[in-house]
Formats: C-alpha cells, sequence, structure tokens
C-alpha cells in the first residue's frame, strides 16, 4: 500500500516502532534487567548487581557456554561445507532430482527438532554407529538442524549468480575445478559467509533436539538454562541467557568480519 501523507507514514511508522518494542526489545530487556536483579517483587527490580553474572561464569556454566561455542563453530563448518557442496551438485542435476534434494536437506526444518534428536538417538545407539553417549551426538544433532539454512543460502546465490562468469572462464581454457575455486566460490563468499553466520546463530540456541541427545559431559549452555529455569532460579537463568546472547553477537560479529576480509 502506498502512503502519501505524511501523517498516515508516521502512523505506519509508530505502529511498527511499537510492534518491535513489544514483540523484540521488551523481552530481551526484561531479560537483562532479571539477570541484573537481586530480588523482583515489586513492578521494577531491585538490588541490582553482577553477582548473578559472577555465577554466571562459574565452572559449570562458563563450561556449557564453551561447549555451545565449540558445537556451534563445528556444527555451523560441517553444514556450510555439506550444504555448498550439496547446491553445487544440485545445480547440474536434472529438475527432479534437484527438486527431491531441494526436499530432503528441508526436512529437518519441516518435524519439530525434538523428532530429530529421537530419530538420531535410536539410530546412532548401537555398533557400528555408536554415537550415542558422545559429544559427536550433540554435533550431528546441530548440524542436520541447520544444514537447511546452509544449503538455501547458497542455493538461492547460485540463482542469482550470473552464469556469463563461468562461461567466459571456461572460454578461456580454464578446468571444471579451476572455475570452481578461482570463479564460482569466490562469487559465493558473501553468501557463504551469511549462511556461516545463521547456522552459528541457530545452533547456539538450539535446545529441543539437544535435550534428547546430550551427555552430561556435552552440556550446552541452552539446557544449562533450560535446567536453571525448572529450579526455579529465574535471575541466574537470565544471567546465563543475557551472556548467551552477548557471545553469540560476538560470533556474528567475528563471522561477518571475516566475510568482508
Amino acid at each position: 500500500m502506498l502512503l502519501w501523507t505524511r501523517s498516515s507514514r508516521a502512523l505506519v511508522l509508530g505502529f511498527f516502532t511499537l510492534v518491535v518494542a513489544v514483540v523484540f526489545v521488551a523481552p530481551i530487556a526484561t531479560v537483562v534487567a532479571a539477570a541484573l536483579a537481586g530480588s523482583w517483587t515489586g513492578p521494577l527490580p531491585s538490588n541490582l548487581g553482577g553477582k548473578n553474572f559472577s555465577t554466571a561464569l562459574s565452572d559449570e556454566n562458563f563450561a556449557s557456554l564453551i561447549v555451545s561455542l565449540q558445537t556451534a563453530f563445528i556444527a555451523g563448518a560441517l553444514a556450510l561445507i555439506v550444504g555448498t557442496w550439496a547446491a553445487l551438485a544440485s545445480r547440474e542435476a536434472p529438475m527432479w532430482l534437484r527438486r527431491i534434494t531441494d526436499a530432503v536437506f528441508h526436512l529437518p526444518i519441516a518435524v519439530p527438532s525434538v523428532a530429530i534428536g529421537l530419530g538420531l538417538l535410536i539410530t546412532f545407539n548401537e555398533r557400528p554407529l555408536l554415537l550415542g553417549g558422545t559429544k559427536w551426538i550433540v554435533i550431528l544433532a546441530h548440524t542436520v538442524l541447520v544444514l537447511a539454512f546452509a544449503f538455501s543460502s547458497v542455493s538461492a546465490a547460485l540463482e542469482r549468480l550470473d552464469p556469463a562468469y563461468r562461461q567466459a572462464a571456461e572460454s578461456l581454457g580454464a578446468g571444471p575445478v579451476r572455475v570452481l575455486t578461482r570463479v564460482t566460490l569466490p562469487l559465493l563468499l558473501p553468501a557463504l559467509g551469511a549462511a556461516a553466520g545463521l547456522s552459528i546463530a541457530l545452533s547456539m540456541g538450539e535446545l529441543g533436539a539437544t535435550v534428547m541427545v546430550y551427555p552430561a559431559t556435552w552440556k550446552t549452555l541452552p539446557v544449562s538454562i533450560f535446567g536453571l529455569t525448572d529450579r526455579g532460579q529465574v535471575f541466574l537463568a537470565a544471567a546465563n541467557t543475557t551472556l548467551l546472547l552477548a557471545v553469540t553477537l560476538i560470533a556474528l560479529m567475528v563471522v561477518g568480519r571475516i566475510r568482508r576480509r
């Protein structure tokens, strides 16, 4: 809808500002306030301080944060590699095979993550594919869940890629490997960076499948936060959630800086 008057534009802008404030800003601000609170018996928190953050950075919670970072970066890298390979391979395949590939790679986001976790737990709980009770089943679960987003990002970038670049390189005598490494992949770097950032962010906050498969020695921070809220330790859970948000943003900034370079 076209808005021609200044008042109508201001009204629409104010409405969307209100929606963003209520849906996005207010919940995050409430979590940060709870993380700083010592108690909250009135409309506003009281006894503000950093005690909850000190506890959140203790041995157990800090270890969960490191586990989340390791899982996110490993799962993100695996999803990026597999997703890029699948997108490049399906581009040269017949249309019917491309549709099947697209459906298979998007299947994990079409079903509940708990179902993915249970399926992996059952599948990889017997030899010779015994991953149950190890960190690798958690990493595999995260990889499966973020793989669709990596595949979609690269596939969309390939659709927008002008085939004239590849044709020009081939006409000058470049082989398939040289075209891939010197032409196609460099042109895909922005999409690859976006796919990596999205995969890491989604992995950092994943809970549903992780709860089904995680061993006691590889507990991610969302699982620790879930356990704290289940025990009624809301302020400590809020502090851990704030740390999770901050670390995720820093990781995304690092990935974005690498992408720009």
